[in-house]
């Protein structure tokens, strides 16, 4: 309670008391309830902390002046507001739910966290004191997001008084937001039992039941993305053993893994190999690597169908920036690829397709992807290339 609006020298009756605290707790309902419909931002302003600092008791220079809102712990520092020998339990629970109740009026939650929490450890015998603390509690973790911290104050609000409208409230409030939505939906059907006309019970209950609804409808079709991703991977995976594709990183004796089919190559990484819409022709991430400049091309989406000289007329359809002799043209060039587990390389024929390529006994898929070397027919760049072909290449 606030001394200014007290006198300190009016004896209370045990009635005046709790008519007085019951209007103070209504004030405060109706200051939370204004607080769910505005912006929190919790805090004190940088250009004003030491100014709100100094309206606490602890840190205090000056006492209050007539007029201002004075802070309930000023009031019970004067008067030993928290020596438990002047204090009865009961006494030392309510100064504290005082001091949270200012808390909240000024949007200063985890105080008022702090507060009640302090008045629960007084351990008071009479549950609706107990009760009133654990469901103040909950409203401010509720405004802080503590949902789940919230919803337990609320129950324990409920279990020291079980006919307790406004823990169940908050509870519910909390179920919805934590997705209990049975739980939310008990306790809406309970305030609504209590009370037919209860408008929040009967809003909050209809936005429970549409957002189950769609969380439900968003988990199937996730579920279902699942099954047809897992359906197809599983059908590449037959294609693949059908056609007896082999890779060159690929253990004896196991089988063909996701992490096997997953490109190496940075610029491939997000496109390893598909099947096309005919669900039949597999498409390939590609690399064609030019030796002489170290440099690469990349084809994210090769189809098996494509004949390699169409390939190459498409990779030089504009010249090479460092090709300034210009002898990689479509019809000069060699095309190559190594066998990495022989020690070989193997001149590719670019009359054939690419799924024509990748059959044949010596070709092996290389980090997820297929890799071909390009040099310039009968030219240095190929003598060196075929020489150092020779010795084992580290894939980079």
């Amino acid at each position: 309670m606030e001394s200014s609006q007290l006198s300190s020298n009016k004896t209370w009756t045990e009635e005046e008391r709790l008519a007085l605290a019951a209007k103070l707790d209504a004030e405060l309902d109706e200051f939370i309830d204004s607080l769910e419909k505005k912006r929190y931002e919790e805090g004190w302003p940088e250009d004003r902390w030491q100014e709100e600092m100094e309206k606490h008791p602890f840190f205090m220079k000056t006492a209050p002046q007539p007029g201002d809102e004075v802070h309930p712990m000023f009031e019970g520092l004067q008067k030993l507001k928290y020596d438990p020998e002047e204090n009865t339990k009961e006494d030392l629970a309510s100064n504290y739910k005082e001091d949270g109740n200012f808390y909240m009026k000024h949007k200063k939650f985890r105080m008022a966290v702090y507060s009640y929490t302090e008045g629960l450890k007084i351990k008071c015998d009479k549950p609706e004191v107990q009760a009133a603390l654990y469901n103040n509690r909950s409203a401010a973790q509720y405004f802080l997001k503590n949902y789940r911290s919230a919803l337990l104050d609320a129950q324990l609000a409920l279990k020291n008084k079980p006919d307790y409208t406004k823990a169940r409230w908050r509870a519910a409030q909390c179920a919805y937001e934590l997705e209990k939505f049975d739980q939310c939906q008990e306790l809406c059907e309970s305030l609504l039992e209590i009370n037919l006309d209860d408008t929040n019970a009967k809003e909050l209950l209809k936005k429970n039941k549409a957002k189950k609804m769609e969380i439900e409808r968003n988990q199937r079709k996730e579920l279902a993305e699942k099954k047809k991703i897992l359906t197809k991977f599983q059908h590449l995976i037959s294609v693949l053993e059908e056609r007896a594709i082999k890779f060159d990183d690929q253990p004896k004796g196991k089988p063909i893994t996701k992490e096997l089919l997953q490109p190496k190559f940075l610029p491939l990484e997000e496109f390893p190999v598909h099947l096309d819409e005919d669900n039949e022709t597999l498409i390939w991430p590609t690399s064609f690597s030019y030796p002489e400049f170290l440099y690469s091309d990349f084809q994210q989406e090769l189809s098996e169908k494509v004949i390699m000289q169409d390939c190459i007329y498409t990779l030089f359809n504009e010249p090479l920036p460092w090709d300034t002799a210009k002898n990689y043209q479509p019809d000069s060039i060699n095309v190559y690829y190594e066998n990495r587990l022989a020690g070989r390389v193997h001149k590719v024929d670019l009359n054939k397709s690419i799924k024509e390529i990748i059959n044949e006994n010596s070709f092996f898929i290389t980090g997820g992807s297929l890799l071909f070397y390009v040099v310039p027919i009968n030219s240095r760049a190929e003598q060196e290339f075929l020489y150092q072909q020779r010795r084992p290449l580290a894939l980079t």
